[in-house]
């Protein structure tokens, strides 16, 4: 076989340092060519960001504001976009350098190259460094700024407590209605939300008028005015009341009103709010909508809300045989909770112990749920007094002297389990947490014994989501992070061991020494014995809860 020798490699010495290199068109090695042109110029090494602290989110050119994580494909698309020159080169690579998260600087590497004498392509890396500058977005700078709304929509219900509030706030919030507020504000009978479009706050209207029942006003200010263009700066404001009555509210229609609403007797429980009221008469299960313009035409208020309800034990349950949907028309006999015990009469008057250990015989629609020695709440019309000249209008005879509304749960909340779930909340002031904040969000923020009285609501409006699971479809529940799934979680299945609020994490022998005997005279009965919870209790099953994601803003809502 006989050898061939490579073909001879002709060099030429660099005009500049005479390293031997491959001829070519200029004549120089490659550091003397990229000494001698830069591809680089008139890319600016140094530039700027804006970024807007409040909404987390970066200008970009020219005026939109996105929302973009560190080290991300949109902020490095952010970034390349205010650079001047890179469309006079071809750009191969691009990513982020690392950089202190509080530096205020982001650095990023480039890779160009750039055809520099004929068939000669040159391609060099260098580095550029963002200093990212605070500012406002429009939209923050209108929520931070005074008088800068176009449009407000006044929420109003002239009742003592917030609960109406609490869960129109979830309404809100699962329907994602409150996505164009650029501020929400507690006033002493409801809220008001400001917005920067009139369509945003008629949308909010319209929204209202879907989920609650309300009649609405609109009124507008005139600001300015220009003669020469005939165009106007109007302020528009809406005014929306929400019918004075809530659920499980005890109400007397006017005799008049209930002839048209198929004669139902006057005495009658609101058993669901929608965008109308379902008024329901426990002695015959006859039920009666209640529409708003109805309701306006002759408005009248509740005789007795849930905070005048009172425990009774029910002692016999005959069901009639009557039913409608999930109610059971019963015969119950009924007495007040801590009858026929000897240290509850003790110091009462002679009235008062009569009533005490009186048995209450009452027609209730409750006779599907409630079972002889089962605790239920309701109105006692016989030691109650009330202004109004419709109620004392009626017979004597149609006027019962129990009217029991729901089942009570008293074992249970004697333990008081920390719930599996929670609710979101919209924060929308400063140094809130956002839409995921642990606050009661815009509902309580007055302060005083305001603040006292929400948070007693808020309770109130927790337990009523437990136990009625058509409110709990209305809502949305999230998990809770800081809540077990198996010890306390107060989810179906789940076992809890009372502890001590500030009690340390130490084992489960040291537990049981230091906190049994503690917990002991809270769930004892009278003889001694610990008091079983009740079976039935309406658990927060797993699959109803929603992961909780904290990054999602009103933004992105």
């Amino acid at each position: 076989m006989e050898f061939v020798p490579a073909p001879a490699v002709h060099r030429v010495l660099c005009a500049d340092c005479g390293t031997p290199i491959v001829p070519n068109s200029a004549n120089l090695c490659v550091a003397c060519l990229r000494n001698s042109v830069d591809i680089t110029e008139g890319i600016p090494k140094q530039a700027s960001v804006s970024y807007c602290r409040n909404c987390e989110r970066f200008l970009s050119p020219p005026s939109t504001w996105t929302i973009a994580q560190p080290e991300s494909k949109e902020l490095l698309a952010i970034c390349l976009k205010k650079l001047k020159g890179l469309n006079k080169v071809r750009l191969t690579d691009a990513h982020f350098i690392w950089t202190e998260p509080h530096s205020k600087r982001l650095r990023i590497s480039l890779t160009i190259q750039k055809e520099v004498l004929t068939n000669t392509i040159l391609e060099q890396v260098f580095e550029i460094e963002y200093l990212v500058q605070y500012g406002q977005c429009p939209d923050c700078a209108k929520l931070a700024a005074k008088n800068t709304w176009k449009a407000l929509v006044q929420v109003r219900q002239k009742v003592p407590h917030k609960r109406t509030f609490l869960f129109l706030e979830q309404l809100i919030l699962k329907h994602g209605a409150q996505k164009d507020t650029i501020s929400v504000k507690e006033v002493k009978d409801g809220l008001d939300f400001f917005y920067a479009q009139r369509s945003h706050a008629q949308k909010m209207v319209e929204f209202l008028n879907g989920v609650v029942p309300v009649r609405s006003k609109a009124s507008e200010q005139l600001l300015s005015t220009d003669t020469h263009t005939n165009t106007a700066n109007f302020k528009y404001t809406y005014s929306v009341e929400i019918i004075p009555i809530c659920k499980d509210d005890l109400v007397c229609i006017p005799p008049k009103l209930a002839r048209q609403l198929s004669n139902i007797s006057p005495l009658t429980i609101c058993v669901r709010v929608g965008n109308s009221l379902h008024l329901l008469d426990p002695a015959t299960l006859q039920v009666c909508e209640l529409t708003a313009p109805v309701y306006w035409r002759a408005p009248f208020e509740s005789l007795a809300s849930v905070t005048d309800l009172v425990e009774f034990t029910v002692l016999d349950v005959e069901p009639t045989g009557t039913t409608r949907g999930k109610w059971v028309l019963a015969d119950a006999q009924v007495a007040l909770s801590g009858a026929f015990r000897s240290h509850a009469a003790e110091d009462a008057m002679d009235y008062e112990s009569a009533l005490a250990t009186q048995i209450f015989h009452t027609r209730t629609h409750l006779g599907g749920i409630l079972q002889p020695g089962d605790a239920a709440m309701g109105y006692f019309l016989t030691n109650a007094n009330y202004n109004s000249d419709d109620f004392a209008a009626l017979p004597a005879h149609r006027v019962p002297d129990i009217v029991l509304v729901k089942k009570a749960y008293p074992n249970r909340r004697k333990k008081n389990k920390p719930r599996a779930w929670k609710l979101r909340s919209m924060a929308k002031e400063a140094g809130e947490e956002g839409e995921t904040g642990g606050g009661r969000g815009v509902v309580g923020r007055m302060g005083g014994r305001d603040a006292k009285k929400v948070e007693e609501d808020y309770e109130l409006f927790l337990r009523e989501i437990e136990e009625d699971e058509e409110l709990r479809g209305a809502v949305n529940l999230y998990r809770a992070k800081d809540v077990k799934m198996g010890a306390g979680s107060g989810l179906a299945g789940g076992k809890t061991r009372r502890r001590p609020q500030h009690a340390m994490d130490v084992d489960d022998a040291a537990m049981q020494e230091d906190v049994v005997p503690e917990a002991a005279p809270e769930a004892a009965g009278e003889d001694g014995e610990e008091e079983e919870e009740e079976p039935d209790f309406p658990e927060v099953k797993l699959d109803e809860l929603l992961e909780d994601f904290d990054e999602m803003t009103l933004e992105e809502a």
